[in-house]
């Protein structure tokens, strides 16, 4: 797309004026390329078993929808307003204030006003009206009663409306941090999605993930081997860099830890530098600690895209790391640097698969430290770990090593919103660099703005979405860029690690993109390594492409 529209074109098309149709027309939806992912994989949703696999195409007039659709989906928004409460309130007590209009990125970014948060929960409580509200089944009788209680029918057009807007919302939350009510409108895509679902309407940027986490233990697809293969490659490149064999542990049974990250950290760059990180930490605390941390070849994945298919698929997903963890026998669970991956973990994790009461509550056998907020999952973030590590001067480092760095930190929305990790990645960076400057208040920590790729929507065919979601957050880059020469963004979730390369590119060219254990990573010194000359992008370390020209001369 960026060869077809260029930044301001985009930023052109952008129009915040209020629409001349009423907000519960369907005339305005026109569902085009470059806005849409495709649709799911039938394959996809058969291993998943989920109904009415088939293919479709959104631009297409027949969706090839069961006859009975309508019936369908109204048994099952019955049956979760039965089942969630939360869902039910939240579909009663919206005021349409507006709190949440201007919050959302994509709004922001489209200037489309069904993606307002408020608008965009009201195309689904439209219909709740309809089918299940009294007052709105009362004033309906009257003229124009319809219309005052802002209730619609379940219609074909209404219907291609939800999937159109429920996959251009990335359950970010930060609607929810500016609600007076405390609205998860997150909560309300979700329930949009699974009742989309109940029709095989699934974009397959989730499906099939979702699927290959279910066959292969992540979504990438990636057999054990290949895992393997993967981790030996970085073991070989990180001996290069640093001469020293971190010799990775692998399945390894009756090992102290287990460590779950996202396979993307494993197969995307840049994770994959974040990924080396992590294993040059377990290596030093393996050598100085006698600590053992094992990889797994089947919890091979962290993230959790079930989260944007199902309550039920997610817990399925879940389930994985903590059967794997029973196996080996380990006291408790290490997890990278992911985003949903923590949001299923500290929201839902207790009422889906948990309380683990098999494993030990997590106590850093280094520090001593317990780590309280952990007692029921027996999961702690890496970031967490590493931070309880450097307070305690446990790791010896050269902070020299990333002088070449001048870092912002963007809150990825799951950790920050959903788990409350904020000061930890701050401590670390501020460790671990010399120069660090924070984005704008209002679109940092719990305010932050997303990435504009979550949820499943980090796909390359509908990247002028994406591009339009995340201007947001590349507006505030852009600024601490011109006003204190940033060159690095740095976060916590394989999904924005993967979504911000093409952002910045597009917004903000001269920022690259960095994981916080990239910064660890680069900066430990390993007992036995040679003089580095090369950070973990084999890139020359500050001062030593300097050296070597003189030396050339």
């Amino acid at each position: 797309m960026s060869d077809e529209i260029k930044p301001d074109a985009l930023l052109d098309k952008i129009d915040y004026k209020t629409p001349t149709t009423d907000w519960m027309s369907t005339s305005s939806v026109q569902i085009r390329p470059g806005m849409y992912c495709y649709s799911a994989n039938p394959k996809s949703l058969d291993t998943l078993d989920m109904p009415y696999s088939r293919k479709w195409n959104p631009l297409e007039e027949d969706w090839k929808l069961p006859e009975n659709w309508q019936e369908i989906i109204h048994e099952g928004l019955k049956t979760r307003l039965e089942r969630f409460r939360t869902f039910r309130v939240f579909m009663d007590i919206c005021v349409r204030c507006g709190a949440c209009a201007d919050k959302c990125h994509f709004f922001l970014g489209t200037g489309d006003p069904k993606n307002m948060p408020v608008l965009r929960a009201e195309l689904l409580r439209s219909v709740y009206r309809n089918d299940f509200s009294t007052a709105a089944k009362i004033l309906n009788k009257f003229p124009g009663g319809k219309s005052f209680s802002g209730s619609r029918s379940m219609t074909l057009d209404v219907l291609k409306e939800w999937w159109y807007y429920f996959f251009q919302c990335t359950e970010c939350r930060r609607c929810s941090v500016f609600c007076p009510y405390g609205i998860d409108t997150a909560e309300i895509t979700i329930m949009g999605r699974e009742l989309l679902n109940l029709l095989g309407l699934n974009i397959d940027w989730i499906a099939t993930p979702v699927s290959n986490c279910f066959q292969t233990g992540n979504h990438l697809g990636i057999q054990p081997h290949a895992f393997k293969d993967m981790i030996d490659f970085f073991t070989e490149d990180i001996e290069e860099i640093t001469g020293v064999d971190v010799d990775p542990q692998i399945n390894k049974k009756g090992a102290d830890i287990l460590f779950i990250t996202p396979s993307g950290d494993v197969f995307a760059d840049p994770g994959t530098y974040t990924c080396q990180g992590y294993m040059i930490l377990f290596k030093y605390l393996k050598d100085k600690y006698d600590l053992n941390v094992t990889w797994s070849t089947y919890a091979s994945e962290g993230g959790n895209f079930g989260f944007f298919t199902s309550h039920e698929t997610m817990k399925r997903l879940n389930a994985k790391m903590y059967a794997e963890a029973k196996r080996l026998g380990v006291k408790w669970i290490l997890g990278g640097e992911c985003g949903h991956m923590w949001r299923v973990i500290n929201q839902y994790m207790d009422t889906m698969n948990g309380p683990a009461d098999f494993l030990e509550e997590p106590v850093n056998p280094i520090t001593g430290t317990k780590f309280e907020n952990a007692k029921s999952t027996k999961m702690v973030h890496i970031c967490e770990f590493t931070a309880d590590l450097i307070k305690h001067d446990k790791l010896e480092m050269d902070i020299s090593r990333n002088d070449n760095l001048v870092l912002t930190y963007h809150d990825s929305c799951n950790p920050a919103r959903g788990m409350g990790l904020l000061d930890e990645p701050r401590y670390i960076i501020n460790k671990t660099c010399k120069e660090f400057y924070e984005m704008p208040e209002n679109t940092i920590r719990e305010k932050t703005f997303c990435c504009g790729s979550g949820a499943g929507l980090n796909a390359g065919e509908n990247i002028e979405l994406r591009m339009a979601g995340g201007l947001p957050r590349a507006n505030a880059v852009k600024y601490v860029h011109e006003k204190f020469g940033v060159n690095s963004l740095c976060c916590i979730c394989a999904i924005d690690r993967a979504a911000f390369p093409a952002l910045m590119e597009y917004w903000v060219p001269e920022v690259d993109v960095i994981g916080i254990h990239e910064l660890v990573g680069n900066a430990l010194i390993l007992e036995g390594e040679h003089k580095r000359e090369t950070d973990l992008r084999m890139e020359p370390l500050p001062g030593v492409e300097q050296t070597k020209e003189e030396d050339d001369e």
